[in-house]
């Protein structure tokens, strides 16, 4: 068996550092406090050139909710046709209704836009009010794949329930885990979920060059970025396990 390893990176660095690592697929976000929101045009275009590995940015306007205005949504529209244009391999995308089921309609119009690129459906699955019609609705809308910690905030808490989803697709559309997995958890995820496709950020806050500046704005200039390191640590334990 195989296994695929993605990365959320909210950072031009951030995907450098995964795609050096061995990733074999990024989730190219911005915006790490609100839980990605999607890239600039100048990431999104630099990004495009820097990198080879597949990625897959973000389609999501803000963060909060995932119930989105009609200019939102046009402007969702708009973002995906851009990652279109720059030839991206995928996006990820999520809406709902303000019920807790999934937007069938505005997803469908997204995914159909989509064309050749491969669709993730996100974790706004893990705000619906039943993931196993959830599941079935995002497999009608036609994404490849649903980013899912089991509806709980970390995956390996919610393992036994993204095993059951896993079996209630019955290889109709993948499901990822996704939240809280490290290297040190993995193995113990892959096992309970008998998922084959994992999702984390690798994160790491890094401390900004010292610059001269005023000492009264009492600020942190950290940013967040890929733990290189982690990252090959994940592939290493994957590698054991699915040998």
């Amino acid at each position: 068996m195989s296994f695929t390893l993605e990365i959320a990176a909210f950072t031009l660095e951030g995907a450098l550092i995964a795609q050096k690592a061995g990733a074999d697929r990024i989730e190219l976000c911005s915006n790490p406090v609100e839980g990605g929101t999607t890239p600039s045009l100048g990431m999104l275009k630099t990004a495009r050139k820097r990198i080879g590995v597949q990625m897959y940015p973000i389609i999501r306007p803000r963060g909060g909710n995932f119930v989105y205005t009609d200019d939102e949504f046009d402007s969702m529209k708009t973002d995906l046709q851009i990652c279109k244009a720059l030839k991206y391999d995928g996006v990820v995308i999520g809406i709902l209704n303000a019920d807790g089921t999934v937007d069938k309609k505005r997803c469908a119009e997204l995914v159909e836009m989509a064309g050749d690129m491969g669709v993730t459906f996100h974790r706004a699955f893990d705000r619906t009010v039943d993931p196993f019609q959830a599941l079935e609705d995002i497999i009608d809308i036609g994404c490849e794949r649903i980013l899912t910690s089991g509806q709980v905030p970390n995956a390996q808490d919610g393992a036994k329930t993204i095993f059951k989803l896993i079996e209630k697709a019955d290889d109709r559309i993948t499901l990822m885990p996704g939240g809280g997995i490290r290297s040190t958890n993995i193995a113990e995820i892959a096992a309970e979920t008998c998922a084959t496709e994992f999702h984390t950020s690798a994160r790491m806050d890094v401390e900004g060059k010292k610059i001269t500046g005023k000492a009264s704005m009492q600020e942190s200039l950290s940013s967040v970025s890929v733990d290189e390191k982690e990252v090959k640590a994940l592939i290493k334990v994957l590698e054991k396990y699915f040998r």
